[in-house]
């Protein structure tokens, strides 16, 4: 059971470690296509209120998605006159493939981006990324659908964006209220291990990012904005609300398949109270019996209709033998993935197997009670053997519950998994990054750094302990860049 960081994972999550001298604390990207008249306007306020009001030092980064006209002639013009603004070049189109490139390229270690029209008001930037800062939280976004903010919109976009949000809940279960806002936040070490499992290069990235993060178990911080809608808008609603949509179907489809490895990022970031071996109180029970009862109820009514139905074909024997050996299989997929939270094919053979174990002690209680039904009358009713077997199987539900928890399902998240040596015991664990090392400014990640090849550097020492085992104090000491942290011209 993981208390602490174990060495060669992520840290726990906690303030930003001190930075580099000269690396900004936060990075600002800014996507672009074809912007030219407002990308100057929008930089020149953005800077002016960060320097105002943001008291670490920061970087404004322009990321050009293949634009035509002359924004890249403005972009280049501001990262000479301003020496905290940066551009970025793509040839080719795609929000999400330009966050994706540049924030795998940045030193900082806190990722945020708007949108060039800055339709959200800029005072919610120091609350978006402070949570994210103090190690709070692994992601930030703005919400123009919190019960604070205040939002100017026509009716259409209101539907439209209510719409898809309820779409994302009903679908994909997500918990954020607002996917869509051009108004984020991540932090690095986060963006290293999430990014590589997003595969949207368009609009739908940010949500798919948020999809993932929430099912992996990390911290989505919230913040109600102030947002005016931009008329002058160039998004494309149609097309993008159908690339939207196809965004759903895709990762819904993965996420029912358990074709994502979401189990490289659960809860890797912070001591999730969770994760403690605390006596007297079962780990995840309560949960536990609440999916369990669900399924066991669908399982039963699943077991009375087909029982039913092979009934009329054959013995009272081999109906139950039949229907059991269907629904057990049924119910053990099922128990697997929304009762144990088991996800992906790793062990699923393995499984059924000692599912179909369990489904042998529960043909057994259900065919003695069948027998002893048929012992104590020669033609029993058709609702009197549905009764009788739905006590037996009650029985064989408890039972099951207790051989799924024990046995077939233990906690064994920090062993399962392991590879074994040549004794069958668990070599130690590895850490839970994409097998594919980042290359580049990503093989700086946190407490794991790479070797030249991509592989993981034998590190014994974990976040905080120098390398010849003396300890330092990894919190970040930030010191304000301006000494006000007010617009001594702002009347409000």
């Amino acid at each position: 059971m993981r208390t602490d960081s174990s060495p060669g994972t992520l840290p726990a999550r906690e303030h930003l470690p001190a930075a580099t001298a000269g690396t900004p604390v936060l990075d600002v990207v800014i996507p672009v296509y074809n912007e030219e008249k407002d990308l100057q306007p929008c930089v020149l306020r953005l800077h002016d209120h960060l320097t105002r009001t943001f008291p670490y030092p920061f970087r404004i980064t322009i990321a050009d998605n293949a634009s035509t006209d002359t924004t890249p002639d403005v972009a280049r013009l501001l990262e000479t006159r301003i020496p905290e603004v940066t551009s970025f070049r793509l040839e080719q189109k795609g929000r999400g493939r330009a966050l994706r490139t540049v924030w795998a390229a940045s030193d900082a270690p806190v990722l945020a981006y708007m949108d060039v029209d800055l339709s959200t008001d800029l005072n919610a930037l120091l609350p978006l990324v402070a949570p994210l800062i103090s190690g709070h939280s692994d992601l930030a976004i703005g919400s123009r659908l919190a019960r604070s903010s205040r939002v100017v919109r026509g009716a259409k976009r209101e539907f439209i964006s209510r719409s898809y949000n309820l779409i994302l809940r009903g679908s994909l279960q997500a918990r954020f209220s607002d996917a869509q806002c051009g108004f984020k936040a991540i932090r690095r070490d986060v963006a290293q291990v999430l990014l590589p499992l997003v595969e949207d290069t368009g609009w739908f990235f940010d949500t798919e990012m948020l999809v993932l993060a929430e099912r992996a178990g990390l911290r989505i911080h919230e913040v109600p904005v102030d947002w005016v809608d931009d008329p002058d808008s160039t998004v494309h609603i149609v097309k993008t609300a159908t690339d939207d949509l196809k965004g759903v179907w895709r990762v819904g489809k993965a996420l029912a398949t358990g074709s994502l490895p979401l189990d490289r990022l659960t809860r890797p970031f912070g001591d999730d109270p969770r994760d403690r071996d605390i006596m007297d109180v079962p780990k995840g029970l309560a949960r536990q019996l609440v999916g369990f009862c669900f399924v066991g109820g669908l399982s039963t009514l699943f077991y009375l209709l087909l029982y039913s139905g092979f009934r009329q074909f054959s013995g009272s024997q081999v109906a139950n033998a039949l229907a059991l050996l269907v629904s057990a299989i049924a119910n053990t997929a099922a128990n697997r993935r929304l009762t144990f939270g088991v996800r992906g094919r790793t062990g699923a053979v393995r499984h059924q197997a000692q599912g179909l174990v369990v489904f042998g002690i529960g043909l057994a209680l259900t065919s003695g009670s069948l027998v002893a039904l048929n012992a104590a009358t020669s033609d029993p009713a058709h609702s009197t053997e549905l009764a009788v077997l739905v006590v037996a199987n009650l029985a064989a539900t408890v039972l099951r519950f207790l051989l799924f928890r024990v046995w077939v399902f233990p906690d064994r998240r920090e062993s399962e998994d392991r590879p074994r040596d040549e004794a069958g015991a668990p070599a130690p664990s590895s850490p839970p990054y994409p097998a594919t090392a980042p290359q580049g400014p990503l093989a700086q990640h946190r407490g794991t750094p790479y070797d030249a090849s991509g592989a993981h550097a034998a590190t014994p020492f974990r976040a905080g302990e120098a390398a010849d085992g003396t300890w330092r104090d990894a919190t970040m000491r930030l010191q304000p860049v301006r000494p006000h942290d007010t617009d001594p011209g702002d009347a409000r």
